[in-house]
C-alpha cells in the first residue's frame, strides 16, 4: 500500500485528496495547508474524513475554530511514500526542499515551473518516462485533455500536426480576484498548451489561440487534426468512444455546452459535480480535406485527477506497464462506467 500525502488543499488538492482515497492500493496519509481557508473549514464541518496537518508555524488560528491538528507539514512528509504538491505556483518549488531532506518523492501540478521536475508527465502519452522517477510535474487542465484527444489519435493513426482554438474560462468558480468582467481577451499565439504537447509528445507540430472567456465551468478547446494517413470519421469516433476518459456527448442528447455537462455532473450525484473525462461533441466530428476537427470540453477543476494518480503509479512503479497503470485509475474512479 502506497502511503500518499497533499500539500495544497485548495480546488486541486481536495481533489486530489478524494481521488486518493478511492485508489484501493494507496492510502491517504492526510492534508496539510497553511491556514483555515474554507475548504479547511468545509473540511472540518464535514466531519474531519481526512488528518489535516498544519503548514503554518503558529496553529492559533486552527484552535480558534476547533479544527484538529494531526502534526505538521514535515510530519506529514516524514509519513508519506510520495507528496502529491497542490500548493500554489512558486510554493511547491519551496516545498521540494523539504521533500528532498526527508527523501520522498513528489508530484507537482501545472502551476509549478518546468524546471521543478524530471519528467513533464501524462499518464496515456509518455507513462513510461515516469517509472521510478523522483520528481513528476502534470500538464495543466487544457493540455491534459488536449493531449488525451491527440494520443488517442496518434496511436490509431498517427498525427502529423494539430492546430486548436482554446476558449478558456476566466476563473474556477468561487473566485473573485480576476473581477467581474464583460469581456474576451485574446492571449499572444502560440498557447503555452501548444508548446506543453509538444514537450510531451514531440513528434507532433501543434499551434494555436487561446481566447479568454467570462465563465467559469469548463473550457472548450477546438482542434484540427492533420492525420498521417486518410481515416474515416466513423473510425476515429470509434477509436474515442474506447477510450474511458473521453466521453462523446451529442446536442442531440441535450448537450448544447459547457452547462449541460456542469448540470449532468451534478444530476449524477457526483461529487462536487467534478467529471474527471472530457466530453467530446460528435456533432462537431467533422473533415476538412484530410484534416480532422472536433471540439472538446476541459472540466477544469478535477481533469488532471485521473493523471496524477497515474503519477503516483509510475513514480512508485505500481504498475509498470501503461494500460495496466491507467487501467487501475479509471477502474478505481469509475471511468468508462457509462459505456
Amino acid at each position: 500500500m502506497v502511503k500518499v500525502g497533499v500539500v495544497g488543499y485548495g480546488v486541486i488538492g481536495q481533489r486530489l485528496a478524494d481521488g486518493v482515497s478511492r485508489q484501493e492500493d494507496m492510502e491517504l496519509v492526510g492534508v496539510c495547508d497553511v491556514g483555515p481557508t474554507l475548504s479547511v473549514r468545509a473540511l472540518k464541518e464535514s466531519g474531519m474524513p481526512y488528518p489535516f496537518f498544519s503548514g503554518s508555524m503558529d496553529n492559533s488560528a486552527f484552535e480558534a475554530l476547533d479544527i484538529p491538528v494531526t502534526g505538521s507539514f514535515e510530519e506529514l512528509v516524514e509519513a508519506s511514500d510520495i507528496i502529491l504538491d497542490a500548493a500554489p505556483g512558486g510554493i511547491g518549488a519551496k516545498n521540494k526542499a523539504t521533500y528532498e531532506k526527508h527523501g520522498k518523492k513528489a508530484v507537482f501540478q501545472g502551476g509549478e515551473a518546468d524546471s521543478v521536475a524530471d519528467v513533464f508527465f501524462h499518464g496515456y502519452a509518455n507513462y513510461e518516462k515516469g517509472l521510478g522517477a523522483k520528481w513528476l510535474k502534470l500538464t495543466s487542465c487544457n493540455t491534459t485533455g488536449l493531449i488525451r484527444a491527440v494520443d488517442s489519435m496518434d496511436r490509431s493513426v498517427g498525427v502529423e500536426k494539430v492546430a486548436i482554438t482554446i476558449i478558456r474560462r476566466v476563473a474556477d468558480p468561487g473566485d473573485y480576484h480576476r473581477g467581474l468582467t464583460n469581456a474576451l481577451m485574446v492571449d499572444e499565439a502560440p498557447s503555452h498548451q501548444c508548446l506543453d504537447l509538444m514537450h510531451i509528445m514531440p513528434h507532433i507540430h501543434a499551434t494555436g489561440i487561446l481566447v479568454h472567456t467570462p465563465v467559469t465551468h469548463g473550457h472548450i478547446i477546438t482542434l484540427c487534426v492533420t492525420p498521417k494517413k486518410s481515416v474515416s470519421l466513423e473510425a476515429v469516433e470509434e477509436e474515442f468512444r474506447k477510450h474511458d476518459r473521453i466521453r462523446v456527448v451529442s446536442r442531440a442528447e441535450g448537450f448544447l455546452g459547457n452547462a449541460s455537462l456542469f448540470r449532468y455532473a451534478r444530476d449524477l450525484g457526483n461529487y462536487r459535480s467534478d467529471m474527471y473525462e472530457i466530453a467530446l461533441w460528435k456533432d462537431t466530428l467533422v473533415k476538412s480535406g484530410e484534416d480532422i476537427m472536433f471540439a472538446i470540453n476541459i472540466p477544469q477543476e478535477s481533469i488532471t485527477i485521473p493523471e496524477t494518480m497515474d503519477a503516483v503509479r509510475a513514480a512508485m512503479e505500481m504498475q509498470t506497464d501503461r494500460l495496466e497503470g491507467v487501467g487501475k485509475t479509471n477502474d478505481y474512479l469509475g471511468l468508462g462506467k457509462w459505456k
